[in-house]
């Protein structure tokens, strides 16, 4: 029973880190994104001297990818969890794309209540494009494996 619950607590956890991430207000969350986006710049410039990324726009890529990342997870987590307890194959892939993009849908609409922040469907896009990938990430991991142990 243990087993079987683990990976949807973790699924949990994940799911509340982004709800938390996302009820940051528009000043917070752009001083995480503004700090994570310095240390790459600096980290460019120290490494290729004389090149110095725009940091405006290289602080959009760090929060685009940052939406792609957690949601790439979140797939991850999702379709390991569905596998686990016996759900499996295309059936765990479409219900965990389907989780995913409607727990950003839901997030995004939640960030419309979130002082300078808003909803964008351009997010949930990438959300579920991250989704996607994580699940098709564990998807292919398991067909190799399943195929290296039989």
């Amino acid at each position: 029973m243990f087993k079987r619950r683990t990976p949807w607590l973790l699924v949990l956890i994940w799911m509340f880190l982004i709800f938390f991430l996302s009820s940051q207000q528009a000043a917070d969350s752009n001083q995480l994104s503004t700090g994570i986006t310095k240390l790459i710049v600096d980290m460019i410039s120290g490494t290729f001297p004389g090149l110095t990324p725009q940091a405006q726009w290289l602080n959009h890529i760090v929060r685009k990818n940052a939406h792609f990342i957690a949601y790439m997870v979140l797939g991850l987590l999702q379709v390991n969890a569905l596998y686990l307890n016996g759900t499996r194959g295309r059936k765990a892939f479409m219900l965990a794309l389907a989780i995913s993009f409607l727990y950003a849908a839901s997030d995004e609409f939640h960030q419309t209540f979130v002082p300078g922040r808003s909803g964008e469907f351009r997010d949930v896009i990438i959300d579920t494009a991250g989704a996607l990938t994580g699940i098709g990430i564990y998807m292919l991991i398991r067909i190799k494996w399943t195929k290296e142990t039989t």
